[in-house]
């Protein structure tokens, strides 16, 4: 039993250790605004509804987390597929656009 415990304990620290933890990918998922303030309002807004439309996702899209037990998220392997790390990718550049333009007050008459 012991040793059991041994070997888990030592999987889970190398697999936390090569890169692909899901807590390292899920933070790799928000971005900075700041690279979408150069871009011209109407241009990054119709950037953002079209990553929103493309991955299905609201124009308010925002980056989500999982909850693998305290203490746990740098050693547990991220599971998802592709598909479902593309998609919360993109949450995480929607939510950069619309920082930034929030930020610039895009969209608003002036």
């Amino acid at each position: 039993m012991r040793w059991n415990l041994v070997v888990l304990a030592s999987c889970l620290a190398i697999a936390g250790c090569v890169g692909t933890s899901i807590a390292e990918r899920q933070d790799a998922n928000v971005q900075s605004s700041l690279q979408y303030d150069s871009v011209p309002c109407d241009q990054l807004l119709a950037q953002r509804n079209r990553l929103a439309q493309q991955y299905r996702l609201p124009p308010d899209a925002k980056p989500s987390f999982s909850d693998p037990g305290v203490g746990l998220g740098p050693f547990t392997p991220d599971a998802r597929s592709k598909a479902q790390r593309d998609v919360e990718q993109a949450s995480g550049r929607i939510d950069a656009m619309n920082r930034s333009i929030a930020r610039r007050e895009c969209g608003k008459p002036g």
